[in-house]
């Protein structure tokens, strides 16, 4: 395949964000923003520049072989002819969001949708959509291919077919000059105040997790609950609270924009358990097999690790896509 990646411009201002993905509901890190760059430099260790204006000069490749005789066996039908209709959420830096003109959709989803329809070899055709809408969508036949951090759950399985690309995370955030330095297991949060989202995923983990240290005598979790992304922030950088625990694709953003906070621990959104985040289009419309042999063909040639590079999400980064792996289990 060949390679056909442009040098990035250096991006304009950056906005908070706030998270609405992967099915389950969220707390991130709101990231400041305005001025120049999105260089937040600290000490030794300068913040990632992240290209957010229009002329992304996207990662892409030649069609792939394999993938478009897939394609055209399979009897898949585009909604649009010679074009892969993608929808997404853009909402959630740096998954998805408008650049600096306002109008146009950027992020790591739009990236990976650019390799899957290059591979393809069809034109892409990239829409934004609430997160409440695209089920429907789907279903309908408005688009062909959803990405937009879903996570893969049993329940889904039963409508829509899937391509594994990225580890659903979610991370502990600390100051920066915070003496916490891992949370990896139950024990490293006891007594702590940790923010997290009410009714979310991260919350049933953290009170497991609680529930757990009780048990052995040790502390409780303080719960830190906002309303909003910038309260949270605040929260945490003023040393109100210990720990942020929520997805890590937009903390880590945040993180990597204005250099306050740390990583100190990762959790699979799934525990006890794992889940995938992945590519979804109709129950056996036989367009899932296509997108799989062109995820894997670049995983193996690389860009697909330097499109999560380009948005700071190589922990996320799976060594295989898989079709329709195992889901987290109804509730």
């Amino acid at each position: 395949m060949a390679l056909k990646k442009k040098t990035a411009a250096i991006i304009a201002g950056v906005a908070a964000v706030a998270l609405v993905g992967g099915g389950i509901g969220a707390f991130a890190l709101g990231t400041g923003g305005g001025g120049e760059s999105a260089d937040a430099a600290t000490g030794d260790n300068p913040a990632p520049a992240f290209n957010l204006t229009a002329d992304q000069d996207r990662v892409s490749i030649d069609a792939v072989p394999e993938a478009v005789a897939s394609l055209e066996a399979s009897g898949f039908e585009p909604i649009e002819s010679g074009k892969l209709t993608v929808v997404t959420s853009p909402f959630a830096a740096p998954l998805a969001l408008y650049a600096d003109d306002d109008t146009t959709l950027i992020g790591n989803e739009v990236d990976l949708a650019q390799l899957i329809a290059d591979g393809l070899g069809l034109e892409l055709n990239i829409q934004p959509a609430a997160w409440a809408d695209w089920p429907l969508g789907i279903q309908s036949g408005k688009y062909d291919l959803i990405l937009s951090n879903v996570t893969v759950t049993d329940e889904r399985k039963e409508l829509y077919d899937f391509a594994s690309y990225r580890q659903d995370l979610l991370g502990f955030y600390v100051k920066n000059d915070s003496e916490i330095d891992s949370i990896t297991e139950a024990a490293d949060v006891a007594g702590l105040r940790v923010i997290v989202g009410s009714g979310t995923n991260q919350e049933k983990i953290l009170q497991a997790w609680d529930a757990e240290n009780i048990a052995a005598g040790l502390d409780p979790v303080e719960y830190l609950y906002f309303d909003d992304t910038a309260s949270g922030a605040l929260a945490l950088k003023s040393g109100r609270a210990d720990a942020n625990f929520g997805p890590n694709a937009t903390a880590a953003y945040a993180a990597a924009v204005d250099g306050e906070t740390k990583l100190v621990g990762t959790v699979n959104g799934g525990w006890p358990l794992t889940a995938d985040i992945a590519a979804a289009t109709a129950k056996g419309n036989g367009l899932i097999e296509s997108v799989g042999i062109v995820l894997a063909a670049v995983i193996e040639g690389g860009e697909y690790a330097e499109v999560l590079e380009r948005w700071g999400l190589g922990s996320e980064a799976v060594d295989a896509t898989e079709i329709n792996p195992p889901g987290l289990p109804k509730s």
